[in-house]
Formats: C-alpha cells, structure tokens, sequence
C-alpha cells in the first residue's frame, strides 16, 4: 500500500499518513524502528506494510518509495 505522509513529529517518531485511498491512517516509532527510516518529512510518498483490515488495519513498517 503506498501513501503520503500528513502527519510527522520528529521528536516522537510519529505521525500520520493518507493512503491512496484516501485513508489517514496513524503510525507510531515502531513503524519506523523496523525498517532503515530514520526521518520523514510532509508530504513525502512512502510505502506501507499493514496488518489487520478494515477499522483495525494498523502500519507496521514504513518504507521510503524507490524507483527501479
């Protein structure tokens, strides 16, 4: 799923994203501590790794899009 980042607090390591569906979903340090992250900023497009669906869909990881 990807998504663009609406909401990030530095300090905290937390934040919120808009799925492309049009879904804002939260994120906390953990969604970062997994993967090689370390900072993000507004607006930038990130790919997400959920589990859980529908009103309990939650982010584990969050990755930096790569173009090929």
């Amino acid at each position: 799923m990807q998504a663009t980042v609406s909401r990030y607090d530095a300090e905290t390591a937390s934040g919120a994203v808009l799925t492309d569906t049009g879904i804002e979903l939260p994120f906390d340090a953990e969604a970062l501590t997994r993967t090689p992250v370390r900072l993000l900023r507004l607006g930038q497009r990130v790919r997400l790794v959920t589990t859980g669906s529908g009103a309990s869909l939650t982010i584990s990881e969050v990755h930096f899009i790569t173009l090929p």
